[in-house]
């Protein structure tokens, strides 16, 4: 496998090994979950090293991190889709 030369290749390169996974017959709640499980480890490693564990006060900030990265990824999918997201979930200008 070739390094990715950009972080949307290095997605992609998670999305296909997802989605071999599940055409082997994994199911795709446990290819999920093992993503989840997999980004919790490395981010802790990212920060903490091999040894470490990070504190309530860092989970706290990986936890609005994922939650950043999951409503950027909703909203670039509702912007392709063409639809607006209601006026309650829009964030402010």
């Amino acid at each position: 496998m070739a390094a990715p030369a950009t972080q949307q290749e290095a997605i992609q390169q998670f999305i296909d090994l997802a989605n071999e996974m599940k055409n082997d017959g994994v199911s795709i709640e446990v290819v999920s979950s093992a993503l989840m499980r997999a980004c919790a480890v490395y981010s802790t490693y990212v920060v903490t090293g091999n040894d470490g564990a990070l504190h309530k006060s860092g989970v706290e900030k990986l936890q609005k991190v994922f939650g950043e990265q999951v409503q950027i990824v909703q909203q670039a999918k509702m912007e392709r889709a063409g639809v607006q997201p209601p006026d309650s979930e829009q964030e402010p200008a």
